[in-house]
Formats: structure tokens, sequence, C-alpha cells
């Protein structure tokens, strides 16, 4: 079963994210920031792709990808970015949907990284 990780502060987008991949056949991880991402990446099965949000407390979007990238074991996984914030190239997302989005527009983005 294929792994996707969802990292966002919003406990009820959070668990909307989570049911409607779970409804697809998905297995799901959550985090509510990025540190918890960051043990959570370091302690279950990899993901195939990461869903992150930007503007969490804690650890950041921004603060938690610079980390993923620095992290030889974590760099490499794709990292789809759903954020109500303008596109920002300076995070190097694989992917970017802006939120407000439809879960089709979600599922055609992860679908792309997992196989």
């Amino acid at each position: 079963m294929t792994c996707i990780m969802i990292v966002e502060d919003d406990l009820d987008i959070r668990r909307g994210i989570a049911d409607a991949l779970q409804f697809e056949g998905y297995q799901v991880v959550e985090a509510a920031d990025g540190r918890e991402a960051l043990q959570k990446l370091r302690q279950y099965t990899r993901p195939a792709a990461i869903v992150l949000d930007l503007m969490m407390p804690g650890m950041n979007g921004w603060q938690f990808r610079d980390a993923q990238r620095d992290d030889p074991e974590l760099a490499d996984i794709p990292v789809i970015v759903a954020s109500a914030q303008d596109r920002d190239d300076r995070i190097q997302a694989d992917s970017y949907v802006t939120t407000p989005f439809s879960l089709e527009t979600l599922f055609d983005a992860i679908s792309r990284y997992a196989t």
C-alpha cells in the first residue's frame, strides 16, 4: 500500500485529506508541524510523497523543507505544497497546489509520485 504523509497544523483539514486519501486506498501518516513530520519520517515507512502546508506554528513548511533537503535519507522524497500562499519557488517543491483546492487536483499531484 502506498503511503502519503500529510503535514498540516489544521486538524480538520489534515483529517479531511487523510480520510479522502484512505478512501482512495492510500496509507496515511499525519503530522501537525514540521518537527513532528521529521520525527515520523525517521520512524515510519518512507512515504511516496509529502503533502506540506507552509504556514504552521513550531517548525513551518520552509524550515521543514530545509531540514528535509539537508538529510540525505529524506531529501529525495517528493513534496507537494498545499498552501494559500502564492507559489514560492525557494521552497523547491515538486508540485504546488493552492488552497482552496479540489481533491481531484490534489490526487492528480499525488498520482505523479505514488506508483
